[in-house]
């Protein structure tokens, strides 16, 4: 889901347009670029990362933290901002990356990956 709204976003796609008002996409082609490059570190970092752990790979873990820390500065600019658009979605999508980072550091732990 992630990757399918950072590159809807990047490219622009008219479905992307029809799902937020003016304003909102106004919000979103004004955003600094060091966010919407946190956006796209932390949706592929995802990705990489759970595709690591599914191959038990130590790895895993390192590229969470990263995925973690690029969401953090995303959420975190978009909540400080207030444009957040579901605040609930916004802390879903903070812990649900805690969580990750957490599950791959706890799988090297319990020697399950290596």
């Amino acid at each position: 889901m992630g990757v399918n709204a950072y590159l809807q976003q990047a490219y622009n796609t008219e479905s992307y347009r029809e799902m937020y008002s003016q304003e909102q996409l106004e919000i979103a082609a004004n955003l600094p670029s060091y966010i919407t490059a946190a956006f796209a570190i932390a949706v592929f970092g995802g990705v990489l990362s759970s595709i690591l752990l599914l191959l038990r790979k130590k790895l895993a873990a390192t590229i969470f933290y990263v995925s973690l820390l690029a969401v953090l500065v995303q959420m975190g600019y978009l909540l400080i901002n207030g444009y957040a658009s579901s605040i609930g979605m916004t802390i879903m999508i903070i812990l649900f990356a805690i969580f990750l980072a957490w599950f791959a550091k706890n799988s090297i732990n319990k020697n399950w990956i290596s």
